[in-house]
């Protein structure tokens, strides 16, 4: 991978894990004002879906080519995500369900390692590893140690379908028919859609919420603002920038990355929010942070054989729906 291809690539990363994490301080007010959880996320999706219509009318010949690629990434990567960390957090505490659910670029490497059978940096897996120290910290994961069985089990579902999300956005990348990467976040989003509507029942959503304010650091913004920022920053930004990174990084770079969104959540919420950020929460950060950089100064293995194909950068293995507080903060 070419140094410029890489720290571009690197830049889009932060700027995805950036939009993902900034969500919950524009969706936290929606939710206190009295906007479902659930209706909140399918504000997000479905108004993402409609920005990202031309689009995915753009590269209409996708269904016809790849229909099993947008239904897994519409069903497991977008849908699935969020539905497993829901339904976690309604048996298990908030900040273990965030750990359970950002298990799934460690699971990534898992899969890549001994499913795949192909190399996994040294750097990522130690920068993974301390990315989850760091994630445990953040979310203060000792505060909620009575566990249910089942709360755990639908958590690790939900890091299962997050793994998948950066499988499906680098599916293809090493082929000769490469899907365009923007084409499948525009169709996963439609198809997540429609499975979050029998999920979310959104004919039940109190549409007045919106039309009225939301306090935000102490000021009242339209609801309406918040809203578009979800869908227009926190997702439709979101979901192009990280497809992009996975196929400009390898997808085990870009999901040791991902764990970025997490700290950006907590900070924003600190500074927005008046939310109170600990010691442990800030040495927890800190660690992230230093996960993120060893995983992305890893160097593709090359094996003798094949010296590009067996690199991590080509590996086909490739959200979300990703940390984000407001996901966090909806079962506050």
């Amino acid at each position: 991978m070419k140094a410029s291809g890489k720290n571009s690539g690197l830049g889009i990363a932060l700027i995805s894990a950036a939009a993902f994490g900034g969500s919950g301080v524009a969706a936290k007010p929606l939710i206190e004002a009295g906007l479902d959880p659930l209706h909140m996320v399918w504000l997000r999706v479905a108004g993402a879906a409609l920005v990202l219509s031309p689009l995915a009318w753009r590269h209409r010949d996708l269904v016809r080519r790849k229909p099993a690629l947008l239904a897994g990434f519409g069903l497991i990567a977008v849908a699935g995500v969020q539905a497993f960390y829901f339904a976690s957090l309604s048996r298990i505490p908030v900040g273990v369900a965030l750990l359970l659910e950002y298990l799934g670029p460690a699971l990534l490497l898992g899969y890549i390692r001994f499913v795949q059978r192909k190399p996994v940096t040294r750097a990522a897996a130690v920068g993974a590893a301390v990315a989850v120290a760091g994630l445990a910290c953040v979310v203060e994961i000792w505060a909620g140690l009575s566990l249910d069985p089942l709360g755990v089990l639908l958590g690790l579902a939900a890091a299962c379908c997050q793994a998948c999300y950066f499988i499906f956005a680098d599916q293809g990348a090493d082929a000769e028919d490469v899907p365009d990467p923007l084409g499948v976040a525009a169709y996963g989003l439609i198809v997540g859609t429609l499975v979050m509507t029998v999920i979310a029942r959104p004919w039940q959503i109190d549409w007045s919420v919106l039309g009225g304010p939301a306090e935000i650091a102490g000021t009242e913004v339209p609801g309406l603002v918040l809203l578009g920022w979800v869908v227009l920053i926190a997702t439709v930004l979101a979901y192009l920038t990280g497809v992009v990174s996975v196929r400009k990084l390898s997808p085990q770079v870009a999901g040791v990355v991902a764990f970025l969104e997490a700290v950006v959540a907590t900070v924003l919420a600190w500074v927005l929010l008046a939310e109170h950020l600990s010691l442990p929460q800030v040495i927890g950060g800190a660690l992230v942070l230093g996960g993120a950089f060893i995983a992305q100064s890893s160097r593709p293995p090359q094996s003798a054989a094949e010296p590009v194909a067996g690199s991590a950068a080509g590996s086909a293995a490739g959200e979300a729906e990703s940390g984000e507080l407001d996901r966090q903060t909806a079962s506050a």
